[in-house]
């Protein structure tokens, strides 16, 4: 790095254009960490809507070796980790993008367990070619996404890797309220989620579709979906709100819906049986998969990476917003799920480590 180049040189154009190796850890480092602490005016006005202003808890946050907060009840803490090639693709995503999806992934943990998300701390790890600009603009896309949430970065590290990896550690609070297991719901209880499902998934398959030599129409046509799929955008106050009325259970569909329901029945010992054609979902979801020449439930039912939450609800106490799309009927040792009337049998969601493409989707 040449003499005199400075930390306020870093994000000027000409310092977006060194790469990380040039300018250095420390000097990027005290930038993000600058970062953390300056919301910008519309993430400020965002954060002031909240009822507990965020940072009321931090001691000493992001700069110093570690952060300090204090807590004055149980803390929630989840760790979600996305890589390059296997979870995002720099040529179908922005860098902002896949810092806030990453964000998110690990806030829907929280809200998951019927709390809110207070702070994140960030690892990131990069090729030293890597540039400046790109690790600058992921990190925006984190600060964004955690003020969104009434949040605050509380810290984090940069290191050297062959590929660009993001680990997202989210902390949150219960504000007095029970956490909600996954495995709770009761022979009785009424199955619904928060929101639409299948976006994420169908927007991944425009842009595969695409990019096997597809119309180049079809990311025009179905732009909410592939935006879906860069940066679902699940509403996870309704962790809190599915708390509040009463959830026996709650998980959010990070793995497919098919997956979620399975882990549910299983830990809750439990027969659930569900109608896909109750399945919330985005209006152009149906026009797509003619589209794309796929059956629907692919998308609904195993996409996943949506982010929206699955509850157990007893009879009549479903949050304002969610759908009911089906019932636990039965208890039952091996945890069985029923999806129109028949066994789930061989539906799969996704699979961390079976064979996956590139772009990080099983085969």
């Amino acid at each position: 790095m040449t003499a005199g180049f400075g930390e306020d040189d870093v994000v000027t154009p000409t310092g977006r254009t060194r790469t990380v190796g040039e300018v250095g850890e420390r000097r990027l480092i005290a930038v993000l960490a600058r970062a953390a602490e300056l919301p910008s005016a519309r993430d400020a006005r965002t954060v002031a809507d909240h009822d507990d202003p965020p940072g009321r808890d931090i001691v000493i946050g992001s700069g110093d070796d570690a952060a300090v907060i204090d807590t004055a009840g149980p803390t929630v803490i989840s760790v979600d980790t996305a890589v390059e090639g296997r979870h995002f693709r720099l040529d179908w995503s922005a860098p902002h993008q896949i810092g806030a999806r990453a964000v998110v992934q690990g806030a829907a943990d929280i809200a998951a367990m019927g709390a809110r998300t207070t702070g994140v701390v960030v690892s990131i790890a990069c090729p030293p070619t890597t540039l400046v600009g790109t690790v600058l603009d992921l990190d925006a896309g984190i600060v964004a996404a955690t003020h969104r949430l009434g949040a605050r970065v509380l810290g984090g590290d940069l290191v050297a890797a062959e590929q660009l990896v993001v680990s997202v550690t989210a902390v949150g609070r219960l504000d007095g309220i029970a956490p909600i297991v996954v495995g709770g719901a009761q022979v009785g209880d009424e199955l619904a989620v928060s929101g639409p499902l299948g976006g994420c998934a169908a927007g991944l398959a425009v842009l595969r579709a695409v990019e096997s030599g597809g119309d180049r129409a079809l990311l025009d046509r179905y732009a909410r979906l592939v935006e879906a799929y860069r940066l679902p955008d699940p509403d996870l106050a309704q962790g809190v709100a599915a708390a509040r009325c009463g959830a026996h259970a709650l998980t959010d569909i990070s793995d497919g819906l098919i997956e979620e329901l399975r882990t549910l029945a299983a830990a809750s010992r439990v027969r659930v049986e569900i109608d896909s054609d109750r399945l919330p979902r985005v209006g152009s979801l149906a026009a797509a998969a003619r589209d794309l020449d796929v059956d629907l439930r692919e998308w609904t039912l195993a996409g996943g990476e949506d982010h929206e939450l699955l509850g157990a609800f007893p009879s009549g106490t479903i949050p304002p917003g969610w759908t009911v799309i089906g019932a636990v009927t039965h208890s039952d040792t091996s945890g069985s799920v029923i999806v129109d009337g028949t066994a789930a049998g061989a539906l799969r969601g996704w699979q961390s480590f079976a064979d996956i493409e590139p772009d990080g989707r099983r085969r």
